[in-house]
C-alpha cells in the first residue's frame, strides 16, 4: 500500500486504484483492516499547525514594506526636529498594527468556529455493509458512497458516477 502514495491515482482506472489500495470496491475493507490502517495512518483530519503567539502576531503587523517606509519617515522627521509629524507617523503605524491584529484575530476565530461546526459524516462500505461513520474515521482504501448533497469527506477516487454535478 505504501507504493500507492506516490502514484497519480486520479489517472488510474478504478479497479487498478482499488488493487493498489488492496481494497474491494463491492465489499470495502473488513474491520481488522480498517483498524490496522487507522493505527498506521492516523485520523482523517487536517494536522493542526502550532499557531503563533499573540505577541508574534502583533509584531508581524510591522513586517510590511510600507510600514518600514513609515518607520523610516518617522525616524527622519524626529531627527529633523519635527516631533509632531514624527508622533503622527508613529501613531498611524501603531493604529495600523492594532487594526490588522484585531482583523487577523477575528478571521482566525471565525475559521476555527467553522472548522468545529463541520463535523462531517461519511457513508462507507465496510465488510460488505453500508454504514455511516465520522469522516475522521476514514482510512485509505475505504469505499465511500456519495449521494446528492453530501460533502466529500476526504480525497476520493470516483469509481462509478450517475448524473454527477458539482458546485
Amino acid at each position: 500500500m505504501e507504493s500507492f502514495l506516490g502514484k497519480l491515482w486520479h489517472h488510474l482506472p478504478p479497479r487498478e486504484a482499488a488493487d493498489l489500495l488492496q481494497t474491494n470496491l463491492d465489499k470495502g475493507l473488513d474491520t481488522f483492516e480498517v483498524k490496522r490502517r487507522a493505527e498506521h495512518f492516523g485520523p482523517n483530519s487536517l494536522t493542526a499547525t502550532k499557531g503563533k503567539s499573540k505577541l508574534e502576531r502583533f509584531l508581524l503587523q510591522f513586517h510590511q514594506p510600507l510600514v518600514y517606509i513609515l518607520i523610516a519617515a518617522g525616524i527622519v522627521t524626529a531627527v529633523l526636529g519635527e516631533v509632531v509629524d514624527s508622533a503622527v507617523i508613529v501613531g498611524v503605524v501603531l493604529v495600523n498594527a492594532i487594526v490588522g491584529y484585531i482583523q487577523e484575530a477575528k478571521a482566525a476565530g471565525a475559521l476555527e468556529a467553522l472548522a468545529k461546526a463541520m463535523v462531517t459524516e461519511a457513508v462507507v462500505i465496510r465488510s460488505g455493509a453500508t454504514r455511516r461513520v465520522n469522516a475522521v474515521e476514514l482510512v485509505p482504501g475505504d469505499v465511500v458512497v456519495l449521494r446528492s448533497g453530501d460533502k466529500v469527506p476526504a480525497d476520493v477516487r470516483l469509481t462509478a458516477i450517475k448524473d454527477l454535478r458539482v458546485d
